[in-house]
């Protein structure tokens, strides 16, 4: 079994994959070096909804601590958390119009599926900015192409890539993310009537 099958099957036995909306800027590097890619220059909004969210995951388990003995200053806190977070949305809002429109992927803490305009070869190093929503996230992460095959449509790839080197927080926001679609699809499912209720008089 070679590399790219192996990254594969891990990311399909180890991690759950969820069909997601997201916003996607990719660009070819020639390794892990995200620098390379000069996301930098492109956007310093985005670097600070990264830094946001790195502030808040950091922040987590301070916030436990004082609600433990504090609770109006937990409460207090928790507002200050939710300006922040309308501040994210915010920001979210103009990286959308500056990365371009939400494409379907799947999304899994171990990788991404999406659709290409071009091929790309199998071991290819990518750096993937991207903008989850509604989160909002903004995470830019290093990856490799393990897939790429002819979609439906012309002039069409699907592209399968693996995340390399991701800091625990990475891993972490990405799994809470996921974790907020799951419960956001379940809610969504007990909400709608089902087609005995909907055909009944």
């Amino acid at each position: 079994m070679t590399d790219t099958e192996n990254d594969t099957a891990e990311d399909k036995r180890d991690f759950f994959r969820i069909r997601d909306s997201l916003a996607l800027d990719i660009r070819k590097v020639s390794s892990a070096d995200l620098e390379e890619a000069a996301f930098d220059e492109a956007s310093p909004l985005f670097n600070l909804l990264s830094d946001l969210h790195s502030l808040d995951y950091e922040s987590q388990h301070l916030l436990r601590q004082i609600a433990e003995r504090d609770r109006p200053l937990a409460h207090y806190l928790k507002i200050i958390n939710k300006r922040v977070d309308l501040v994210s949305k915010a920001l979210a809002l103009q990286l959308v119009d500056e990365i371009g429109e939400p494409q379907e992927v799947i999304l899994s803490e171990g990788g991404l599926s999406f659709a290409y305009a071009e091929p790309l070869e199998t071991g290819a190093w990518l750096a993937i900015r991207m903008v989850l929503l509604p989160s909002p996230l903004g995470l830019v992460l290093p990856a490799r192409v393990i897939r790429c095959e002819a979609a439906a449509e012309p002039d069409r790839w699907t592209i399968a890539v693996s995340f390399q080197s991701l800091a625990d927080n990475q891993r972490q926001l990405l799994a809470r993310h996921i974790l907020q679609k799951q419960a956001q699809e379940i809610r969504a499912a007990k909400t709608q009537p089902s087609t005995k209720d909907r055909t009944s008089p």
